[in-house]
């Protein structure tokens, strides 16, 4: 005999919509001008495909100019140049060879490959005339390239300013025995050397101004326009990550939140960026794990561990007025397989995924029977009582990022959410599979071999 439906897998099943490009766009009120969509995993071949996809039509039905995701600024800005026709790469593949830090599958994979082409394609087809205002952009957030980004600073002082090269090079000395290993520098002082704080501080002031005088000399010339802006926020990055790396030997409770502030502060410098471009109206794309872009006063990271994240502060700085300026869309999956490590550092593998577990909000989604939906939760109407009070939680949310533990994962991948104020959007798909890296190494193996649906005896936890 058939099992029913509980009345809250119902409530999922009247009110899901079908899972496409179109149905999520007309969703997106149009007065939206930052659009955060998530991701379950960072290594979800779906959760990529699908988040593309939208972001194209939001680029081309409704004007969207940038993307800004969850990566370091430098290496992403090699890519942005790229299709934007100011770089001397020859594809897409050549724009993103500065990920070499791990996780490189996280943006060396096929389908942000596929992505960039079409958005080069899409750029330099546009009259040159048009460059300037209806180009978009590809754009890092995060705050981890603390040696790339002091290179990047001197190689540019070095290019138009070389005495202020010099005082640079001085002034990031301090972090010179640490050569790449950031982490080296926290826990340095921890054991008494001293803070390279002051004269990061110094050098993102002296920028500041370098800038600005530069800015009234330029006269809008787009190819220096932009070197500009990256070197500042690479100035930016420079004094953010020594607080980050100080703060995790220190104060590891709040290295969260330095990042995700971090952030949520790039985002605004970009588009604060693109209106000094010319663009009255910027409106910019993001594309993070769901932990950031779910309002985290929605979830325990906020109510019982006082962590903020770019949903909650877009929405605080950007919404109080108007709610939907700011959208944000999660993704969730109930099995299937993700490109993941085992450990930090360690090479990716496609690694099977568990069943979600029972009291989870992936595995509710999975009971309403069907493969892939999107719910709505801004305007979600219907018979009482409505979606929105029948999934108020709290209930259990994955969240698999670049390293996958099945045998814990009850504690290494689950946290309590309550997903209506979490998100505006959801967007599941039951079964999904890894991302396929560039370089997938000799422990990623053919995906084809993964693509059923797992038994239903499989255990959900350990």
């Amino acid at each position: 005999m058939a099992i029913s439906p509980s009345p809250t897998a119902q409530a999922v099943n009247n009110h899901a919509f079908e899972l496409s490009s179109a149905e999520v766009v007309k969703r997106i009120p149009t007065e939206a001008v930052w659009v955060l969509i998530g991701e379950g995993s960072h290594g979800t071949e779906e959760f990529y495909e699908t988040r593309a996809i939208i972001t194209k039509d939001l680029i081309e039905k409704r004007g969207f100019n940038a993307v800004a995701v969850e990566a370091d600024f430098p290496d992403a800005f090699r890519a942005n140049l790229w299709v934007r026709g100011l770089s001397e790469d020859r594809s897409a593949d050549e724009a993103l060879s500065d990920f070499k830090r791990f996780p490189t599958w996280m943006w060396r994979n096929k389908t942000v490959v596929t992505f960039l082409d079409w958005l080069h394609g899409r750029n330099t087809r546009l009259p040159q005339a048009e460059q300037r205002l209806h180009s978009a952009g590809f754009y890092g957030l995060d705050v981890y390239s603390l040696n790339s980004s002091m290179q990047t600073v001197i190689s540019y002082l070095e290019r138009v300013d070389p005495d202020a090269a010099k005082t640079a090079k001085q002034r990031y000395s301090c972090f010179d025995r640490f050569g790449a290993d950031a982490m080296m520098y926290g826990l340095a002082l921890r054991q008494g050397y001293r803070s390279c704080e002051a004269g990061a501080i110094k050098e993102l002031t002296d920028m500041r101004r370098l800038v600005t005088a530069r800015r009234k000399e330029s006269q809008g010339q787009l190819g220096e326009e932009e070197w500009d802006f990256a070197a500042l926020e690479n100035a930016r990055i420079v004094k953010d990550a020594e607080h980050y790396y100080r703060a995790m030997f220190f104060r590891d409770d709040i290295s969260w939140n330095i990042r995700d502030i971090h952030m949520v502060d790039s985002a605004e410098s970009l588009h604060n960026h693109l209106k000094k471009r010319g663009i009255k109206q910027p409106k910019i794309v993001i594309w993070a794990h769901n932990s950031h872009l779910g309002d985290a006063r929605a979830t325990d990271m906020g109510k019982a561990r006082g962590e903020v994240n770019i949903g909650e502060l877009i929405r605080e700085r950007f919404a109080a007025d108007n709610p939907d300026t700011v959208v944000n869309i999660g993704f969730t999956t109930h099995a299937g397989t993700v490109t993941a490590a085992d450990d930090w550092d360690e090479p990716a593998k496609h690694k099977r995924v568990n069943p979600s577990l029972a009291d989870s909000y992936e595995n509710l989604m999975h009971s309403a029977g069907k493969g892939a939906f999107g719910l709505d939760f801004k305007h979600a109407e219907g018979p009482k009582p409505g979606l929105r009070d029948m999934l108020k939680g709290p209930r259990l949310e994955r969240a698999i990022g670049v390293i996958y533990r099945p045998d814990t994962e009850r504690w290494s991948h689950y946290f309590k959410a309550w997903l209506p104020q979490q998100f505006d959007m959801l967007l599941h798909i039951d079964i999904t599979t890894g991302v396929e890296p560039l370089e997938p190494g000799d422990l990623w193996h053919d995906r084809k071999e993964e693509r059923h649906e797992p038994p239903e005896t499989y255990p959900f936890a350990l």
